[in-house]
């Protein structure tokens, strides 16, 4: 793990008041967060819990109450370091009477991207989510899986060193729900750090090199993923398939050393996700196809520096 520190927050706290100034809701109350370069990390807690809070503390268009916060080593504030975040929200807005490339050229043209490399970096983007193939559809003819696709692709266009994730697989079908946690890991491994909020928990298992579960505007659990969930009061032996007798000689001999009874030898069962993407692909290459989005086509060529 990289030990540059990209998101450093001590003793937040927020706390909105009511129409007379007086303190209403504290939604985050004494948090201390240390987020280093080149981690994958999913912000995890129940509605209320202060996620949204500290998303918008952290973009800047939320000042703490109290406490010190920096992304990039600068406040949030500071207009120069949103240069280099890219930002999906849970909801994605756009003008509804432009087309894909046309939202993305507007985009561009926010970001002083030059001409030549924007209509490279749309194209690249448009492949990459697979909205390369709707035509001139208006984005107002778009499904809200759609419309997710069209969010990643405008949060990457600036090729960020920071990516803030709002719920990123919500409304996706099963494809786009893998194609987006593949592109998070790949980016992952090329230096970009990455905080995503969901509360779809088996993604956050997926993806995340470590998590943070909030309760009560406070940390409640911290740290490496792996180390969290392992059960260290069992373990898992893999192996292709044996014979009968082997088995038995297995368990003869482990049942030397623990409980009979807590010994379990089964066939693995994939995922259901896995098996769906199987029948899809299958699918796919029977030339079959579909009005909507399409199978995307692995990472933008642009995004595949490593930092």
């Amino acid at each position: 793990m990289n030990n540059e520190i990209v998101i450093e927050g001590k003793g937040l706290k927020k706390v909105f008041n009511d129409f007379w100034g007086k303190p209403k809701v504290t939604a985050i109350d004494g948090l201390d967060i240390e987020i280093h370069r080149g981690t994958i990390t999913g912000l995890l807690g129940p509605n209320g819990a202060g996620k949204s809070t500290l998303m918008k503390i952290l973009l800047g268009h939320l000042y703490p109450t109290a406490g010190t916060i920096t992304v990039l080593g600068k406040d949030p504030r500071d207009v120069k370091i949103k240069e280099n975040i890219g930002y999906l929200p849970e909801r994605t807005s756009f003008y509804t009477n432009l087309t894909a490339p046309e939202t993305l050229k507007f985009f561009s043209q926010l970001l002083g991207l030059p001409d030549k490399e924007a209509k490279l970096r749309i194209s690249q983007l448009l492949k990459m989510v697979g909205l390369d193939n709707i035509g001139r559809r208006l984005v107002g003819e778009f499904s809200h899986g759609m419309r997710k696709r069209l969010g990643l692709a405008q949060s990457l266009l600036n090729d960020p060193d920071l990516l803030l994730l709002d719920e990123p697989t919500a409304g996706l079908d099963p494809v786009g729900c893998r194609e987006i946690k593949d592109l998070i890991l790949t980016l992952g491994k090329r230096g970009k750090t990455i905080l995503l909020t969901t509360h779809l928990l088996a993604d956050v298992q997926d993806v995340s090199d470590t998590i943070m579960i909030m309760y009560g505007g406070r940390l409640q659990a911290a740290g490496p993923i792996n180390e969290l969930l392992a059960n260290k009061d069992e373990i898992v032996i893999k192996s292709s398939v044996v014979s009968e007798d082997v088995l038995n000689k297995v368990k003869t001999l482990l049942s030397e050393n623990t409980d009979c009874s807590k010994i379990d030898v089964s066939n693995p069962i994939r995922t259901l996700e896995d098996y769906f993407l199987s029948v899809i692909s299958e699918a796919g290459e029977n030339n079959l196809s579909t009005s909507g989005a399409q199978k995307g086509h692995g990472v933008a060529e642009f995004l595949q520096h490593k930092e």
